[in-house]
Order: C-alpha cells, then sequence, then structure tokens
C-alpha cells in the first residue's frame, strides 16, 4: 500500500521510488559495513538477492533490517553500529519498501559513494574524449553561433558565441534597487563560452524528464544510460500555465546539472550551467547599466516579461527584444540557476576578483539564481541583482526524504547552459556536474 498523500488539496497514491529514496539510504547508511568488500556479520545489502537475508517481502515488522534500524545506536544489533540512527522519515521509507514488495532494479548492485564515484569518473573521461574529438573551435575567432537538434528527437536549441573580457561585476551604491549582496563592485575576467540564446524549454527539459532507457539500445551510448535522470514528478509540473515553447521550472539546481550532463553525453559538447560571473557578463553584453539596455526601468516591458506585464504566469521565450549579445530573457520570464553556493558577503572576498570566478556549493542552500522572474518587480530584473534559494521552494513536496529533482514552490525558476571554449578536465567536468549538496 503506497503513502497517502495530499497534494494542493487532491489525495494521491505515491509508491517508493528506489532510485532516490531507497537507494540513498543504503548507501549511505549501510554499504560501508554490509557491501560486497566488508560484508560484516555475513550481511550484505548491495544486491537484490544479496538482501534475501535482511527482508521479509511485504512484512517489514519480520525484516531484520527495520529491527536493526529501529534499536537505539547502542543496542546490540543496532544499525547502524554506534549510530547516528535513521531518522524516523527514513525508516518509514524503508517500511514502505518493503512492504510494497522490496522491488530492486534489475541487475543494479550498490558501492560505496567511494566506488560510484570511481565509476562515475571512468565514464566522464570516456565521454571527455568524445567532446575533445568534437570541439574543433580552438580561439575565440572560431565561435560561431549554432542551432543543433537532440539527437534522437525533433527538438532544437540555439548557442550564442559570448565573447570573453574583463567587466565590472556587481551594481554601484547609487544603483536604484541595489541591495548590499550586490557590492563592492570588482573585477572579473570570464574566458569566451557560448550561451544558449533562450532559456531551457519544456519541449527540450522533458525529453530529459521522461525519457525511458530501451532494452533495444541498452548499451548503444553508455554514457547517457549513466546520468540519472528525475523521478515522475507528482504535479504537472507546468501548472498550467504552457509547455510548448515556454521555459521549464521548478527543476533544483541538481536537476539542471544532470540535464547538463545528460544533453554533454547526447550531442558530445561540454554543457554546464553558467557562473555567476559569466551570466552577469552576459546579461550586461556590454553595458555598464542597471540593465543591458539602460538605466529607466520604463523600457523594461521591451525586453521582459515581469509582474507589471506578464499575466500572472510565465510566457513563450523569445517573445521579447534581445541584449546585445542576441540573448533573449535574461530579464525575468524566468530567473535562472546559476553553478554558485549563494554568499551575500563574496564579493568582499579575495576570490571573487581574477579570471574565472565561482563559488563552490558546499551545502544544499542556498545556491545563486539570476535575472529575476514573471512574477517580479523591475528591481529584481537588474543586471546585478542577486538571489539565494531556500528550502521554502520546496516546502509543499510531499516525498520522504524531499525531492533532490523538484522545486514545486519554485514557478518563477529555470536554466540556460553555457558552453565554455575551453574543455576542461574529467575530474572537473565531474565536478561541475555532480556537486555533492543535492540532499536537504
Amino acid at each position: 500500500m503506497g503513502l497517502l498523500l495530499t497534494v494542493y488539496g487532491a489525495s494521491a497514491w505515491a509508491a517508493v521510488d528506489f532510485n532516490q529514496q531507497v537507494r540513498p539510504i543504503i548507501e549511505s547508511r549501510c554499504i560501508g559495513c554490509h557491501g560486497a568488500d566488508r560484508a560484516l556479520g555475513g550481511l550484505r545489502l548491495d544486491s537484490a538477492t544479496a538482501t534475501a537475508k535482511a527482508i521479509r517481502v511485504g512484512d517489514p515488522d519480520a525484516s531484520p533490517l527495520i529491527r536493526s534500524v529501529s534499536l537505539a545506536p547502542s543496542a546490540r544489533g543496532a544499525m547502524p553500529p554506534g549510530g547516528p540512527a535513521l531518522s524516523a522519515a527514513q525508516v518509514a521509507v524503508l517500511r514502505q519498501w518493503i512492504t510494497e514488495g522490496a522491488v530492486w532494479p534489475t541487475g543494479l548492485t550498490l558501492a560505496t559513494a567511494r566506488q560510484s564515484a570511481k565509476d562515475d569518473l571512468a565514464l566522464v573521461e570516456k565521454l571527455r574524449a568524445k567532446i575533445l574529438a568534437n570541439s574543433p573551435e580552438k580561439s575565440a575567432g572560431d565561435m560561431k553561433a549554432y542551432e543543433k537538434p537532440i539527437p534522437g528527437s525533433t527538438v532544437n536549441y540555439q548557442m550564442v558565441p559570448i565573447p570573453g573580457g574583463m567587466f565590472t561585476m556587481g551594481s554601484p551604491e547609487s544603483e536604484r534597487g541595489r541591495k548590499k549582496d550586490e557590492g563592492p563592485q570588482h573585477p572579473v575576467t570570464v574566458e569566451p563560452f557560448w550561451m544558449e540564446k533562450f532559456e531551457v524549454t519544456w519541449d527540450e527539459y522533458r525529453l530529459f524528464m521522461f525519457s525511458e532507457r530501451d532494452p533495444a539500445t541498452q548499451g548503444a551510448n553508455p554514457d547517457v544510460d549513466a546520468v540519472s535522470r528525475p523521478t515522475r514528478p507528482y504535479v504537472e509540473m507546468s501548472f498550467g500555465m504552457g509547455i510548448n515553447g515556454y521555459p521549464a521550472i521548478s527543476m533544483t539546481q541538481h536537476a539542471a546539472n544532470k540535464y547538463a550532463q545528460w544533453l554533454s553525453a547526447k550531442t558530445g559538447h561540454f554543457y554546464r550551467l553558467p557562473t555567476e560571473a559569466e551570466w552577469e557578463h552576459a546579461c550586461r553584453a556590454g553595458s555598464t547599466t542597471s540593465y543591458s539596455f539602460g538605466d529607466n526601468p520604463a523600457a523594461l516591458g521591451e525586453y521582459a516579461w515581469f509582474a507589471s506585464n506578464s499575466e500572472e504566469k510565465y510566457q513563450k521565450v523569445g517573445l521579447k527584444k534581445p541584449n546585445a549579445f542576441g540573448l533573449y530573457d535574461m530579464h525575468g520570464n524566468v530567473a535562472e540557476w546559476t553553478l554558485d553556493q549563494y554568499d551575500p558577503s563574496f564579493y568582499a572576498k579575495p576570490e571573487a576578483a581574477g579570471t574565472g570566478p565561482l563559488n563552490r556549493p558546499t551545502k544544499p542552500y542556498p545556491h545563486a539564481a539570476r535575472g529575476g522572474g514573471w512574477s517580479d518587480d523591475p528591481a529584481q530584473l537588474r543586471c546585478a541583482a542577486r538571489v539565494g534559494s531556500d528550502a521554502s521552494w520546496k516546502m509543499q513536496d510531499p516525498q520522504l526524504p524531499k525531492s533532490i529533482w523538484y522545486l514545486t514552490d519554485a514557478q518563477f525558476l529555470g536554466f540556460r547552459l553555457v558552453r565554455p571554449l575551453k574543455v576542461p578536465s574529467a575530474a572537473e567536468m565531474f565536478k561541475l556536474w555532480n556537486s555533492g549538496t543535492e540532499r536537504d
């Protein structure tokens, strides 16, 4: 029997998702002692057959696993020995999973986080070799705008070259609507990169959300097969605002990162989220004013969807004027994820200046988003305006533990990707796609 959930006033039965709910618990709390390399007490929890000693399918109360994790950490036979104990929510997930049949994905063997990272890095190294072979551009002069279909679909995406160089990041104290986290202003240099002409649309993102692994083609592209995909959403994620041609919304930064890896594996180009510095440089498009077109918000309606003209919903991408770099909707429509951990005082630190600054994420919140959205006032749409994510952005998420894929309460948030001219090392690519901070 599933767990009865109430979402926006409606009841629904939701089954436990092994990969997103059970697997993280077993890998983080059990496999270190009960994997293939140690198997303490003769007990393993790394595969479907190995769990036979620990699970009585359909009967959690008779399952040694549940009895062990329900004991006090100091008790004999407690798991994990010495604690910390699993949370009540984690135990509830395991109980529900066993009640529903303890379904285990065919052929899956779990590993420690260290082993999994090693295997994933090996796949990234193979993917990087393909990317290098598919990246003939060696200098900024080689960079051209391009439009490509996502392989296996009729959906196209477009990339625009963004010149590198130095710019002044942040806003002056005299700027109207300025907040303290936008200063002090500081010089930043960015390397050349391509940026998506439009925000990622549902047409593109749904290919990633809903693509199924076809057994007939399994193994044909292991780089794609290896990328984690979102669980199926528990509500309709456009919230009735539109799908075809409209921006995708309400995904976590982790989900945006995995989409970048998926698109890279599909296309043979390296894609990732922009840094805050890259995003602001691209938004300014050579300007030093509040907006890419000047300081007067009276002209904002020509370039952006925001609180005054959006009719309380996002709009199709590309309907307003582009900035001088040819990028659409950098102001408004939906705010956009960046790679950075949001730190209101980061600009005052030495590492904020120089070439290619990135405040790498070290915790789940807050991460930085830029550009403002359809429900925001003009001040939030300025080039220098910043916002940090918050746990309240998935407050209505009924899952236990909370989803690593969806921010149901952030219907103002989307993203677009960049492709740097210089292809980074495999280790760096892995870090950019896997921040390790996705779990609350």
